[in-house]
Order: C-alpha cells, then sequence, then structure tokens
C-alpha cells in the first residue's frame, strides 16, 4: 500500500493539548517507527539516550533540540539527525509539532 501524506494532514492529524505532550503512532515495523507529536509551549522531554539513529522533522513550531549538549534551534519545515547513543533533549519554544522516525 501506498500512502501519500502532506505538511497540512500531518498537522490536522494530531491536537494540543494544554500543559501536555500528546503523541500519535504513524507507523511500526521491527526495523523502525514513525510517531506524530503535538508539544504545548515549554514542554519538554528531558535528555536522554537511545540506541537508535532518530530523524526529527518539525511539522510546525520551533523547539529546542540538545544533542550532545549543544543546543539547536529547529523550525516548522527542517529536520535535525539526532545519531545513536548520544544523549539528547527537546523543549518546545512555542506550540510544536514533530514527526519522529527511529531506524533500528
Amino acid at each position: 500500500m501506498v500512502v501519500t501524506i502532506n505538511k497540512e494532514m500531518l498537522i490536522d492529524a494530531i491536537g494540543y493539548q494544554n500543559g501536555s505532550i500528546v503523541s500519535k503512532q504513524i507507523l511500526k515495523k521491527p526495523n523502525g517507527n514513525i510517531t506524530l507529536f503535538a508539544f504545548d509551549k515549554d514542554e519538554s522531554l528531558t535528555e536522554h539516550t537511545s540506541p537508535y539513529e532518530a530523524v526529527v522533522y518539525m511539522v510546525d513550531g520551533e523547539m529546542e533540540i540538545k544533542i550532545g549538549g549543544n543546543p539547536y534551534n529547529v523550525k516548522g519545515g527542517e529536520i535535525i539527525v539526532m545519531p545513536a547513543d548520544i544523549p539528547h533533549g527537546l523543549k518546545a519554544i512555542v506550540k510544536s509539532k514533530m514527526l519522529l522516525t527511529m531506524i533500528k
């Protein structure tokens, strides 16, 4: 099956909740998964590591993503790659939606 998804569909696929992070799994396979997230302003994921490579596509908004202690401001339409086994954390500067692809 082939599925085409555009930015507007991603924006509409998940809503914000005040003071929360909302997630919606789009695809789950043995070799990785794709999850859509909606972060309210100032919501964050504390620094952690993962044994998998991860690609973040910022659908909308802006987040500060720290990788290995280095901060990167990632805005809607931009992509950042988070290497495996390197500490990383995320904080929404404004309400933000991101698509996370984990590659095992």
